[in-house]
Formats: C-alpha cells, structure tokens, sequence
C-alpha cells in the first residue's frame, strides 16, 4: 500500500494529462499538473475545464480547493520535487504512420535536470515499442526509473474509466519502480498487470486495435445485411448474444474516428512493419473503415437522386459534429470527414451539435470552416434536401419527427449513420429512413 499523498508531477494536461492528474488528486495524492500552454494553465487556475468530459469539472474543483491539485507552467515546475512523474503529452501520427515521439522526448529532456533521485518516469502517452528505452536514453539518469502504465480511458467517460477501471498495466525492468507506480491504484479495487516494458506498450495499441476491428467487422456486416434484405438489429443481437463475442463495440455506424483509433491503428501496422511482420488484418480493417465513409457519402447522394461526384446545388442538414457523443473532441471525426466529402462535390452543409454552440476555438474552427452551424437541433431541417444523423447525441433520438417533417417536407430522406431513429417512427412521420445495415 501506498503511503498518501504520494507527490506527482503531470506533464500535458489534455485529455490524458488532466483526467490523469484530476483522479489521482481525487484518490488523495498531492498533483501538480504542468503545461506548455499558459492560456490552458489560466483557464484551469481560474476553475475553467478546456474540455468536455463528465464528472471531470467536479473532481477538478474539489481537488483544488482542498489543496491536492495545482496547475503551473512548464514540466520542470510539475516535475520538480516530484516522486513520480507522469508524462502526458501528445503522440500525434507521423507521415509514414508512425507515432511522432518529438514531444515526449522534449518533455523527457526537459525535466531531466530537476528529476530527484530515485525518482519513477511513467509514460502515460500512447507510446510504441521500446519508448521506454527512448526515455531513459534522453533523460540520462542512472539513479531514475522509467515506466510504462498505458492509458485504457474513453473520451466521454474517462473520469469513470480511471477511477473504476478494468485493468491497471504496468510495464517496467525494475520491479520495485513498478510497485509503485502500482501502488498509486491501491484505493482502487481492480485487477493490476505488472509486466514488461514492451508488452505493456503492445497492450494498449492490441486493445485498441482489436476494438476498432470489432467496429469495422460490424460495419462490413451491416454492408452485407444491405445487400442480402437482412437487419443488422437483429443480426447483432444474435451474435452478441454469445459470450465469445460479447455485445459491446458491435454498434453499426459511420466509421470509428478520435484521437486514439486511426493513429494507433496505424501504428500498430507501423511497428508491426518495422519489426519484420505484416500485419495484414489490421490494414483490412483501415480500409473497412475508409470505405465506410465513402458508404455515407453514397447514402447522402442516393437520397437526393445525385451521383456522389456531383452535389452541387444540394443542401444537407447535419446532426453532430464529434466523433462521438459525449465529447468534444473533433479530431478524426467520421462526421467532419464525411461533411469535408460532400462538400468538396458541391453541397453545402449546415449543422448542429451541442459543443459548437459555445465560442469556438481557432483550431475548432479551422476544422469545421465552411460549415453552417446554427443553434439548435432543429435548424438543420429547414431549407435542407437530406437530414443526416452523424452522432449519436441522446438528445437527437427524442427528437419531434412530426415537426421535423413539417420542416424539411414530407418524403425527405433521414440518412441515420447511428442507427439512433426507429424506421418505422421516421415512416410514420411521412420521412424516408436509411440507416446503416436496416432493412
């Protein structure tokens, strides 16, 4: 067991970083979290969460105010004096799929000087094979220890995932750094992993490559179910229904996107390749998954009697902008993606989603440049050719259809790519439905 508070330091407080540093605070150990960027260190210092995430903003304010969690400019201010140090800073995906190292490596450089002896260096960040070695290399630090505990958190619910996770994994050559790292975990009842470095950086991108396949492979399904008459409703739940399979991530819609499955996916192909295999399966489900939003697009242009070369003239109303409910996180967003498609053919998009409705931030707004946004769900409908339902927010699914048809006109077309809409409630409102997989 740990003694608390155990001092940690938090280099990056994205999504990773400030969920990371927040929930340990919350568990009881002392955190200061460090950032490069001083409007985000202002925001946070003032009570203000940069991002979307449930339950974070309680857990944040509660820390802070009972002194466990601070917020500072620069990794040497979060890593100095600290037991333990978190690295949490991106991992963006390079040219040639491989993940981009350089901001993990200044941060390690960095911090360096300031590390105490005996001082633990985890690698929080999503990081490939051997990167722990890479950070003992540039931090030169005979008397430092370095670690891998991978990141398993779902935007959305990663405040939830942390503090009542499935797993801990834990990855070092020394054994004693890695008891504790574990010991962190010690109010947590769950099952901790200790292992190797390599194999605990294999875990992270395995997981989260199996899971994207799981979303490919139920997409080709529903591709099929399309073509044979069948429903992907009832074929999902026949075959989640067995324990093998399991029925969770077997959620038929546009195609997976975030900030974790496209680049890891990708690097895992990348590692794989550079070792000598040819991971073959997982190119497959790349491809499955580009494929599936060049499918939206066809849906999109079918519903308006166009070919999907040419949309010009052709207006559509977009329902969520994210990658997913629950977030507001752009970044690889099948709904962005799909929107850049049609209107890249011509049509022109207006849309709504619950996050776009505060000021924008520049890198928010260069990313939905050319978008119409307006205020409210039922904006999109008017004046629109084709409805599309890009995420599934909760709240669109309780929708008036009724009103929504007396907006867009009868005999519209929803394309559904979350299958959020009962077909038979769209057809009774007098709409056509296309969903992904429906019959």
């Amino acid at each position: 067991m740990s003694q608390l508070p155990v001092r940690l330091g938090v280099v990056g407080t994205g999504y990773v970083g400030l969920t990371t540093g927040a929930c340990f605070a919350h568990l009881g150990h002392q955190v200061v979290c460090g950032d490069v960027d001083q409007r985000k260190i202002d925001l946070l210092t003032n009570g203000r969460i940069p991002i979307v995430e449930d339950g974070l903003e309680k857990i944040v304010h509660e820390s802070v105010a009972a002194g466990r969690l601070e917020f500072v400019l620069g990794s040497q201010a979060a890593a100095a004096d600290a037991d333990i140090v978190f690295l949490c800073v991106p991992t963006p995906q390079g040219d040639d799929g491989s993940a981009d190292l350089s901001y993990i490596e200044q941060a390690a450089s960095e911090i360096a000087p300031v590390l105490k002896p005996g001082a633990v260096v985890v690698n929080k960040s999503t990081v490939p094979v051997g990167s722990t070695r890479a950070v003992e290399r540039v931090l030169q630090r005979d008397d430092v220890f370095v670690v891998s505990n991978p990141e398993f958190l779902r935007e959305g619910t990663a405040v939830n995932d942390f503090l009542q996770p499935d797993r801990v994994v834990v990855g070092a050559a020394n054994r004693e750094a890695a008891a504790q790292v574990a010991d962190l975990y010690a109010e947590i009842e769950t099952k901790v992993i200790i292992t190797d470095p390599a194999s605990a950086e294999t875990i992270k991108y395995a997981a989260n490559g199996y899971l994207a396949m799981k979303i490919s492979f139920v997409n080709a399904v529903a591709a099929m179910c399309e073509h044979v008459g069948a429903d992907v409703a009832a074929v999902v739940e026949g075959i989640g229904s067995d324990t093998r399979i399991g029925r969770r991530f077997l959620n038929p819609g546009p195609g997976w996107g975030g900030s974790c499955f496209p680049k890891d996916s990708r690097a895992l192909v990348k590692i794989a390749e550079d070792h000598g295999y040819d991971f073959s399966m997982m190119r497959g489900v790349i491809s499955v998954n580009d494929e599936q939003r060049r499918r939206m697009v066809d849906k999109v242009a079918r519903a308006v009697g166009r070919h999907q070369s040419d949309l010009s003239g052709m207006r559509v109303g977009a329902l969520g902008l994210t990658f997913k409910a629950g977030t507001d996180d752009l970044r690889e967003s099948p709904a962005v993606a799909i929107i850049g498609e049609l209107r890249k053919v011509g049509a022109h998009v207006k849309a709504f989603d619950p996050t776009t409705t505060r000021e924008l931030a520049p890198h928010r707004a260069k990313m939905l440049h050319g978008i119409e946004l307006v205020g409210d769900p039922m904006e999109v409908a008017d004046g629109v050719d084709v409805v599309c339902v890009f995420t599934e927010w909760s709240e669109f699914a309780q929708i008036d259809l009724d009103e929504l048809a007396a907006r867009v006109g009868k005999g519209t077309t929803i394309v559904d790519a979350r299958n959020l809409f009962d077909p038979d409630a769209v057809k009774d409102a007098g709409l056509r439905y296309d969903g992904v997989g429906r019959r």
